[in-house]
């Protein structure tokens, strides 16, 4: 539903939610890069839009499927472009986190499993986007309207 009238309303809150949402994606195992694709394929709906109890921003990730193989193509082909054009810290490799993750065999350096991984914490991290999403609206007074919004593009 990203082509219905709520999303218009919040174009701007969706900004601003971007820019707070920043640090925690540096601290991340995405890049901005695969971050932007990540988004790319998240569609956000509002569950139960007519409950104003129950109504809440999801993060519809059925299409990650489809961009996960591709996750590591994108920092490979910006890591040439030097710094910046990966992860902060050591391109793709994801710091040295991930290295000691790596090295206790925690990583997901396991071919098939590292995709599922990387899904898996693409859908954490888009409900947590959606969650600040939601946040960020209510505490603006916003949520009621857009809530609404939703119910009636629903009918």
């Amino acid at each position: 539903m990203s082509d219905s009238p709520w999303t218009d309303r919040i174009v701007g809150d969706r900004m601003t939610v971007d820019q707070e949402f920043a640090s925690r994606i540096t601290n991340s195992r995405f890049s901005n890069q695969q971050w932007s694709l990540i988004m790319t394929a998240t569609e956000f709906e509002i569950e139960h839009p007519e409950d104003p109890d129950r109504a809440r921003i999801v993060a519809n990730t059925d299409n990650l499927e489809q961009i996960i193989p591709e996750l590591e193509n994108v920092d490979a082909g910006m890591g040439a472009m030097g710094p910046g054009g990966g992860r902060q810290q050591g391109g793709s490799s994801g710091g040295v986190l991930d290295s000691l993750k790596g090295a206790l065999g925690l990583g997901g350096d396991g071919g098939g499993s590292s995709e599922e991984e990387q899904r898996r914490a693409a859908e954490r991290l888009t409900q947590e986007y959606a969650d600040e999403l939601q946040a960020h609206l209510e505490s603006q007074g916003k949520w009621e309207s857009v809530r609404t919004a939703a119910a009636e593009a629903d009918d």
